[in-house]
């Protein structure tokens, strides 16, 4: 597992700090957001913390001043005068709000997917029900890799990312039993299309890149899938994709707090 270089935990009714727990498995939801830069920028940042909220409402974890009070740990926990290139998680359940903060660790070009045939549970929203996929990350190394899970042949996300796959030069993006994370949802605005359809595992040779998007990854193109075996024939849209992403890490405003 990532190393923490920040882990704290406080209680709802006080805000009082109590022993962490990272509340992994739970019932709860979270996010995690780049943090960057000094004075920090958190990418994407309102986009987060909306997705969140909406997610607190869905969960019914409807604890006093909870979005006022995960908004003051946030800041609370961002230190102005630090340099950051870290993914920084907030998580609440209905004992208490967990902020953590590890480094990120950019992806490197020989990245690859193994595949696992699993669905997250409730897997359109952002909870903590991470066990499984947890045990899966854990064995390997996040710069070279992730897992894609696939449930009735079709598949879905990575263990911490969404996936677009591309064919003649359109883009795809599976249908549904996945969640739609930030960047995804910075790419649809972005795009012309992105076409929703069923990525079956039968069908990967016909696609010449599949591309991995999320907050920590930011824009990865995968080199190779082992089983079944698939190989990237062009780096062309996802060249075209890290521009637009990274224009906008460019542009990011710093964080006020």
């Amino acid at each position: 597992m990532a190393t923490l270089l920040l882990k704290k935990s406080y209680r709802h009714k006080d805000l009082k700090e109590i022993k962490f727990n990272d509340l992994w498995n739970s019932y709860g939801v979270f996010t995690t957001m780049r943090i960057f830069g000094q004075p920090p920028k958190i990418l994407f940042f309102k986009s987060h913390i909306n997705n969140l909220f909406e997610s607190l409402r869905i969960y019914k974890i409807k604890k006093k001043n909870i979005q006022l009070n995960i908004l003051k740990l946030i800041k609370k926990n961002i230190n102005p005068k630090k340099k950051y290139d870290h993914l920084f998680r907030v998580a609440a359940n209905n004992k208490m709000i967990s902020i953590s903060l590890r480094k990120r660790h950019k992806p490197k070009s020989n990245f690859s997917l193994k595949l696992i045939n699993y669905k997250r549970i409730d897997p359109e929203y952002k909870n903590l029900k991470y066990k499984k996929i947890l045990n899966y990350l854990k064995k390997m190394d996040k710069t070279k890799s992730d897992i894609a899970l696939y449930k009735n042949n079709k598949l879905l996300e990575t263990g911490t990312s969404n996936l677009l796959f591309v064919k003649k030069n359109k883009i795809y993006s599976p249908i549904q039993s996945f969640y739609k994370g930030t960047t995804l949802k910075f790419f649809s605005k972005k795009l012309k299309k992105i076409i929703k359809k069923n990525i079956f595992i039968d069908s990967l040779a016909d696609y010449d890149e599949i591309i991995v998007i999320g907050s920590g990854k930011g824009v990865v193109s995968v080199n190779s899938i082992k089983k079944p075996y698939w190989k990237r024939k062009t780096l062309k849209n996802y060249r075209i994709l890290s521009k637009i992403y990274q224009k906008a890490v460019t542009n990011c405003p710093r964080y006020n707090g």
